[in-house]
């Protein structure tokens, strides 16, 4: 990748969004819950676009939980040294892996992310 995953453009390369009420209502938890997972990497969050406020990719949540592999991806991740931007930005971009990361995980074929994930550390 060209561009640092920080200065990555998250508006363009994630295309639905949600607020933490949406997240939380999607997940059958409280936004006091959402942000526990957000914290706790089970999520991740960022500002999508100015003045937007902190949201979660929608693709994200799958069938009222977060998508399998994905808190163990952001923990990954987070090892690395990347922050909840640069997760989001690493997960959405179609790299060198045949489609984007996150369809990888919303389609159950995790292990390549995660191993990939891994050679970051």
């Amino acid at each position: 990748m060209t561009a640092p995953l920080a200065d990555a453009d998250l508006a363009a390369l994630v295309p639905d969004w949600i607020d933490w009420a949406e997240a939380a209502r999607q997940l059958g938890v409280t936004v006091a819950k959402v942000r526990t997972m957000i914290r706790e990497h089970q999520l991740a969050a960022a500002v999508p676009a100015p003045g937007a406020g902190q949201q979660v990719p929608a693709d994200f949540v799958q069938d009222g939980l977060p998508v399998k592999g994905l808190p163990g991806l952001l923990t990954l991740l987070h090892d690395a040294g990347y922050d909840d931007r640069e997760c989001i930005a690493w997960i959405f971009t179609d790299d060198d892996y045949p489609g984007r990361p996150i369809d990888a995980l919303r389609e159950n074929r995790g292990s390549e992310v995660k191993r990939r994930a891994q050679a970051l550390l």
